[in-house]
């Protein structure tokens, strides 16, 4: 049996103890959301994912591909030949998870018209 499998192992993302709590933040953190959004469709190499998260630094695109493998959700594969060619793909459990977001992000850019009217309302009424 593995750690994943125990049925004493269920994340609890509202106690501050809880290691889920930290995937929680790498999930959604400012990039975590849009690189698993944006390797949804499949596999990119890393110039095109770094094109498709417009004003991602080449800084925060490692660092957050780095963490996503750590957890399980991103693969990265880097194949012998020069120069360099690296693919990033979601795994199983970070296409399950895309799966999840998706809906997310696909509802804030349906309405996010509503929500910068709102923003604009609350303002003008001193909020």
């Amino acid at each position: 049996m593995t750690i994943a499998d125990s049925p004493l192992l269920a994340g609890d993302v509202y106690s501050a103890d809880c290691p889920s709590r930290e995937v929680f933040g790498h999930v959604t953190s400012k990039w975590g959301v849009l690189v698993l959004a944006a390797l949804a469709p499949g596999t990119l190499r890393w110039g095109a994912l770094r094109r498709r998260i417009g004003g991602i630094s080449e800084k925060m695109l490692a660092q957050t591909l780095r963490i996503l493998e750590e957890d399980g959700f991103v693969h990265r594969e880097a194949r012998p030949v020069v120069p360099p060619h690296v693919e990033y793909r979601l795994t199983p459990l970070g296409a399950e998870l895309a799966e999840r977001l998706l809906p997310v992000v696909e509802w804030i850019a349906g309405n996010v018209g509503a929500v910068l009217e709102a923003r604009s309302e609350g303002r003008r009424e001193g909020r």
